[in-house]
């Protein structure tokens, strides 16, 4: 099995990366070859294995080389950040929807002469979800809530699910889109997303570090561990068109919880001291754009293929605390629990 990963160097293609590898097989299939492209190189152990191939650049210039190489399959990650598309209009646009219809209609080209109709799995968002004046936010957003976006994100997001559904129907893909809830906690430096609060907020205060909270400890949201997203991802993919159930996107499972919740989770697990180096200073750029976020969401569909979300917001601290101590750079991630 061939496959391509577009962000396959960021943080979620990173580690659905590393999980196929170690896996080997996917769908009761060998993986034999996985490149990953993105706008940077992946890691250089990630290029020790054989089976690796980056490519690496925008993905708008990598598309036309696609066209004549057949992929088993396609997880489709690579998007310009909800930050990042408020703050550069054109860049969003570029980035998420004309580098998507690029890539889908490359694999149209190649399916079109003779190659094989590759199963895609596209990394949507609930950032799809939204209040509008003729479509009320409810409290919690599931499958079948209708989409009124509030970001340019969330509209980017929304229209390449319907590409997705469009693609699969005329039978150039088997496509499938998840919407992933915010992923946390990311390790590294803050990225563009309005939502990367949510995993400084527990990044920082571990690395000894003050973190500013730009939002009140009342906002409640869907989150979910990396290593769930990445299990999501690969059940959606592996799912059975039957068992996927029609062509319109599902929720991966999140854990609803609130900004107060994260912090006493934080002093739960790492003490009172690490939880006082967050202290609260409101952005009103970001707190308007996470007011127009769904503060909950379920996932039935994601249920019905085994896909379940953490039970406690200590738990996924717990997972970042492993992640970290087993890495290269724990010391530094680390050093505040020692304090």
């Amino acid at each position: 099995m061939k496959l391509l990963i577009t962000g396959g160097a960021g943080f979620v293609g990173d580690r659905l990366a590393r999980a196929l590898l170690a896996s080997g097989t996917l769908a009761g299939q060998t993986i034999t070859r996985v490149v990953l492209a993105d706008i940077a190189p992946p890691r250089p152990d990630l290029l020790n294995d054989p089976r690796v191939e980056a490519r690496t650049g925008p993905l708008l210039t990598q598309t036309e080389a696609l066209r004549d190489e057949p992929f088993d399959g396609v997880f489709h990650l690579a998007s310009a950040v909800s930050g990042e598309c408020e703050a550069d209009f054109d860049l969003g646009l570029r980035s998420n929807i004309d580098s998507t219809r690029a890539l889908l209609d490359a694999i149209r080209f190649n399916v079109i002469h003779g190659g094989k109709v590759p199963r895609l799995v596209f990394s949507s968002s609930v950032a799809v979800f939204g209040p509008d004046p003729a479509v009320p936010l409810p409290a919690v957003v599931t499958d079948t809530t209708l989409p009124a976006p509030q970001t340019s994100y969330g509209t980017h997001k929304l229209i390449c699910e319907h590409l997705v559904a469009d693609y699969t129907r005329k039978g150039y893909i088997d496509g499938r889109a998840a919407r992933l809830m915010t992923v946390t906690v990311r390790p590294g430096k803050p990225n563009g997303a309005a939502s990367s609060f949510f995993s400084g907020i527990i990044r920082e205060p571990l690395a000894g570090l003050e973190s500013v909270c730009p939002v009140d400890a009342s906002v409640s949201h869907p989150v979910s561990s990396p290593t769930r997203t990445v299990e999501g991802l690969i059940a959606v993919f592996e799912a059975s068109r039957e068992a996927f159930n029609g062509r319109t996107a599902l929720n991966l499972p999140g854990l609803n919880v609130r900004v107060s919740d994260m912090l006493d989770a934080l002093a739960e697990v790492a003490g009172a001291a690490v939880r006082e180096r967050v202290r609260f200073q409101r952005d009103s750029a970001i707190a308007g754009i996470v007011a127009n976020w769904p503060s909950g969401a379920s996932a039935a569909r994601a249920g019905k293929l085994g896909l379940a979300p953490h039970t406690n917001f200590a738990e996924i601290i717990r997972q970042y605390i492993e992640d970290c101590a087993a890495g290269p750079n724990a010391d530094a991630a680390l050093k505040g629990l020692s304090k």
